[in-house]
């Protein structure tokens, strides 16, 4: 049966393995615009990196609310979803570290430095979301 996960089963469910998050930002005009992300968790924010030309990062230096999804697409089939509102960094230091951290987590240690490198530059930003509100349910067929 289904059940609201806690916040800190919420908090584990999304920080396991290699899952990606679903970001939602809002377009000129209104309408949604959602892409998939690598994150990481730092306390009561996510963390990710995207370009600052890109439609993620065009949209989010204009409106800065946005919402993520984190699913288990397996059966028992489990879900968060978390809505906040990001602030925006180019500072590159900051970012390499970050940058460096999500590569570890996805691609790991062996590969961590070099996408770090790559993804510190001018041109792109650290995003930081500030978690507002997580709905969490788990075990939705069971």
């Amino acid at each position: 049966m289904a059940f609201k996960m806690t916040d800190e089963e919420w908090r584990a469910f999304i920080s396991q393995g290699t899952r990606t998050a679903t970001l939602s930002t809002v377009r000129s005009d209104g309408s949604p615009h959602s892409a998939p992300i690598w994150f990481l968790l730092d306390g009561d924010e996510i963390v990710f990196n995207t370009g600052k030309e890109t439609v993620k990062g065009r949209n989010l230096a204009r409106n800065d609310r946005v919402s993520l999804c984190v699913d288990d697409a397996r059966p028992p089939f489990s879900f968060v979803v978390l809505q906040g509102r990001a602030a925006l960094s180019e500072d590159l230091p900051e970012m390499r570290v970050w940058a460096t951290r999500i590569a570890a987590r996805y691609l790991g240690e062996d590969k961590a430095e070099e996408f770090g490198a790559r993804n510190a530059v001018p041109g792109e930003l650290l995003v930081r979301v500030r978690i507002d509100k997580a709905v969490a349910m788990a075990d939705m067929v069971g």
